[in-house]
């Protein structure tokens, strides 16, 4: 009897262990992973900090974020269900004519979005997904939109070795005017590769190319990434990178540090 009852209390755990898989978090980077979160896994993913500056003819930009987060929850093996807010932006603006300084302190934008994985949401393989999203109008700018925006990511990765991951994620959005008076079209493609160091560490270098067809005036930027992250056991994770700008449109560079926590 007692061997009865013990099979049966391993048959019934078995498919709760199969369902949990490796943490995969979406930072850091550019790109965004094609996997999902486990059914009833949450995973909080927050930039401790994130500095850019953009260094014009005219004017300098510098604009820190503190404590950016996605929330992601898995509903299903295959989808997930996603929430972000960034509750503090910094942003610092210096005529080099005048020296005239603008500065301002804003909250920025909420998002709502969902990620629905079409095969291997383990991130496993060849792994795809979909991932709409929209932008809530909570903040204002120069941190938030002001107005409401929305888009679709398709996020892929490619397994090559055990240690080298390929990466690609195509994004089209209904992008905010600079105006706040209606929306524009504007996409990306970014293409990356992952080499894992080791059992904790992995290293991943990235291309972003975007174009933004502002009526105000259409622009293209071309940036390039690199960032390590490193597991602290099997539900933590902690991450620091960068961008540079390759042409003149593109912010200068992008220093960032961040932490995600699955539970």
């Amino acid at each position: 009897m007692r061997w009865m009852l013990a099979g049966l209390l391993i048959t019934a755990a078995a498919p709760a262990a199969a369902q949990d898989r490796d943490y995969c978090p979406e930072r850091p980077g550019l790109g965004t992973p094609a996997c999902t979160m486990s059914p009833g896994r949450v995973s909080v993913e927050t930039a401790l900090v994130d500095w850019t500056r953009q260094d014009d003819p005219d004017q300098r930009s510098d604009t820190i974020l503190i404590g950016d987060t996605l929330v992601r929850l898995g509903l299903t093996d295959t989808i997930e269900v996603q929430a972000g807010f960034t509750p503090f932006g910094h942003s610092r603006t210096r005529d080099k004519a005048s020296g005239e300084i603008d500065g301002a302190n804003r909250v920025g934008d909420a998002l709502l979005g969902m990620k629905v994985n079409l095969a291997h949401p383990d991130g496993s393989g060849l792994s795809v997904a979909l991932q709409p999203f929209v932008t809530i109008p909570v903040g204002r700018q120069p941190i938030g939109a002001g107005d409401w925006g929305a888009g679709l990511l398709v996020p892929l990765t490619y397994d090559l070795t055990d240690a080298l991951n390929l990466a690609a994620t195509s994004e089209i959005d209904a992008a905010v005017d600079e105006d706040m008076h209606g929306r524009h079209l504007a996409y990306s493609e970014t293409a990356g590769l992952a080499w894992a160091l080791n059992k904790t560490l992995t290293a991943s270098a990235e291309f972003q190319v975007r174009r933004d067809d502002d009526p105000m005036g259409a622009t293209t930027q071309t940036l390039a990434g690199l960032s390590l992250a490193c597991m602290v056991g099997k539900d933590m994770q902690i991450d620091a990178g960068g961008n540079a700008g390759l042409n003149r449109n593109s912010p200068d560079v992008e220093l960032y540090l961040g932490v995600s926590r699955r539970f």
